[in-house]
């Protein structure tokens, strides 16, 4: 829930979110629910706003996917979050650090005037932003996407409608 103002009262809002998915490597879920599995090796991007929107938030979600050491197999090397001329950059296996604008920073980290807030719940990297945009990587081979229904059918990339 959050609290809006509703007829100049406080209120309490059911908020409803979607959920992405990319786990082991090549299986994703998008947030409408189809899951698929795709092995390339390569830069993609996640989710992004479709068309540019002055009312929408600006962001982007990207996954570089790398070939693992005699598998055939793509793994995640690292995680790229754009949110308001901020970059941040999750690699693998640097647990408890960040790449904010290539440089590595420790969490936990509130930027651009606490819009954007990274930190580590259990042994994975949360970041949150104050469009409730929420990307969870653990550091190796899962990411969760988390975006307001409100954007629903407005995002592009893998995780897609």
């Amino acid at each position: 829930e959050r609290c809006d103002m509703v007829d100049g009262q406080p209120e309490c809002v059911q908020e409803t979110f979607s959920t992405c998915w990319l786990a082991g490597g090549p299986h994703y879920r998008s947030f409408d629910g189809k899951t698929f599995d795709f092995m390339g090796t390569c830069t993609y991007t996640l989710t992004t706003i479709c068309n540019p929107d002055p009312t929408l938030p600006a962001f982007s979600v990207e996954v570089k996917k790398e070939e693992k050491d005699n598998s055939k197999v793509s793994s995640i090397g690292s995680v790229t979050i754009h949110v308001d001329n901020i970059t941040v950059t999750a690699v693998q296996s640097e647990n408890g650090i960040v790449r904010v604008n290539n440089h590595r920073s420790h969490l936990p980290i509130s930027l651009s005037h606490g819009k954007l807030h990274i930190y580590q719940k259990g042994k994975s990297m949360v970041i949150k932003s104050d469009f409730n945009l929420k990307v969870l990587y653990n550091w190796d081979d899962h990411v969760v996407i988390k975006l307001p229904a409100a954007l629903s059918g407005k995002v592009c990339g893998m995780c897609g409608n």
